[in-house]
């Protein structure tokens, strides 16, 4: 997923774009895409986004180009165009590894699955937490980290975002306290953060 605005990080490039250890986020997201079990990858642009299309197709990534009607709307649209289960992530993800999607892919079971991790995690890396995802798990505040599988169920039950947890029945936790994933570059602090953990 990489259409949004990213009003928030106010770059000077478009957020997919933004240099994390002298690689742009899109390149590192779509290296540990190939990587893992993934088959195929493609990268769900907007008119928002248009240079990230661009090295999107340098990348031989496929894109799907959405409306840019926000993260939700911009994934339904895309899942109504790729065959399920698949796997989605965020573009500001940027330390994602290989063995992340594999570890989402293998808690689905064919299902869903939506990684999260403590936000007590995030607040002690000094990383950004966006109030309106987070959500109580077993006592544990918890907030997505933007990996997931939205398997054939939630497309069926018309449930199109790995973010929605609270009323997705169908769909596994997997909770993770790898630093790595928790790291969403969405402001200026986070750069440094990520670029702290570069591997």
């Amino acid at each position: 997923m990489c259409g949004g605005r990213g009003t928030r990080l106010d770059a000077p490039v478009e957020k997919p774009l933004v240099d994390i250890c002298g690689r742009p986020m899109l390149d590192r997201v779509a290296a540990a895409l190939r990587e893992s079990s993934a088959e195929t990858v493609r990268a769900v642009t907007s008119p928002h986004t248009p240079n990230t299309r661009e090295r999107a197709a340098d990348l031989g990534l496929d894109p799907i180009e959405a409306p840019g009607d926000g993260y939700v709307s911009d994934l339904g649209f895309a899942l109504d165009r790729v065959s399920r289960p698949v796997v989605t992530v965020v573009s500001d993800l940027p330390l994602v590894a290989p063995e992340h999607v594999d570890a989402v892919v293998s808690a689905a079971d064919g299902g869903a699955a939506t990684a999260c991790v403590p936000v007590e995690l995030k607040r002690d890396l000094g990383a950004s937490v966006d109030d309106a995802l987070v959500f109580d798990h077993e006592g544990t505040a918890v907030c997505p980290t933007g990996l997931g599988v939205v398997g054939p169920a939630d497309a069926e039950a018309g449930t199109p975002t790995d973010t929605d947890t609270e009323t997705d029945t169908h769909s596994t936790m997997y909770l993770s306290t790898d630093t790595r994933l928790a790291l969403n570059v969405n402001r200026p602090t986070d750069i440094e953060l990520a670029e702290d953990r570069c591997e």
